[in-house]
């Protein structure tokens, strides 16, 4: 009797002070010190599922990343009161293509409605990066066309990754760089000359964006991962222990406030 009172009155006091908490943090944040650019690795989703089986029993993957994939419009909005500029997130890996058919497809036709509804809502521009010759035709031209529909509205740019892998973009930044028209007729010897960090850059997914002042994974995993291995090095890092569909924006608030309380050296 006295665990079931307890059980009550816990999600009662956390209804009353966790606004009150969050307000708090809010008020204390500098927003001079906000990251303009954040990264952030949406993991959970299946754990999710199993930890949290419906009424009717489903602990299905597509049930988990359905829940993960509403959590986006959160966090679209937390970053705008929060005036973060870029926000970089990580739907589907190049290794996740692997994944048997039958969990596949379902996720891909939630990415791709997911990523509609951001597009239809008008208030960002969307940019996908990552493989795109390795996702379904049908997909990678929505993608495409999402991108040239949303371009140049103003607010927070969204990096969607799909088909995405840290390795392979540095490997698709260099031969991009050697496939350019400006080393046209070069040979390999003054191409090698004309290799460097500011050179490989310019042609990764995100050129022309600010690389991410601060990476997010949840889930309690602490690994990168392969996200955005040559943008991250200098990023600030925080793990969250919430599965990604029950991330909250407390836990967002308290991302923040780690990130301005840590003193950015840059490797010097």
């Amino acid at each position: 009797m006295v665990n079931s009172v307890k059980d009550l009155i816990k999600p009662v006091i956390k209804s009353v002070l966790y606004p009150l908490y969050e307000r708090r943090i809010f008020s204390k944040l500098d927003f001079a010190q906000t990251p303009r650019h954040i990264g952030v690795i949406l993991d959970g989703n299946r754990r999710w599922s199993k930890a949290n089986p419906a009424f009717d029993g489903d602990t299905s993957s597509s049930r988990g990343h359905k829940a993960g994939a509403e959590k986006i419009i959160d966090l679209l909005d937390w970053c705008e009161e929060s005036k973060v500029e870029v926000l970089t997130i990580w739907l589907l890996s190049n290794q996740n293509l692997t994944r048997p058919a039958e969990e596949l497809e379902p996720l891909l036709k939630i990415i791709a409605d997911t990523v509609n509804d951001l597009a239809n809502r008008r208030r960002w521009e969307i940019r996908p990066v990552g493989s795109m010759e390795l996702l379904p035709k049908e997909l990678a031209a929505q993608l495409t066309d999402i991108a040239a529909k949303t371009k140049g509205i103003k607010g927070v740019v969204i990096n969607v990754a799909i088909g995405y892998g840290g390795r392979s973009e540095i490997a698709d930044a260099v031969k991009s760089l050697i496939n350019s028209p400006a080393n046209s007729g070069k040979s390999a010897a003054e191409i090698a000359n004309s290799i460097n960090v500011d050179e490989i850059s310019r042609h990764l997914y995100t050129a022309g964006l600010p690389d991410p002042d601060l990476v997010i994974r949840t889930s309690g995993e602490q690994r990168l991962g392969g996200f955005l291995l040559w943008q991250s090095a200098h990023s600030e890092f925080y793990f969250c222990e919430a599965y990604w569909p029950d991330f909250r924006r407390i836990d967002f608030l308290r991302a923040l406030r780690a990130f301005s309380q840590r003193n950015r050296r840059f490797g010097k």
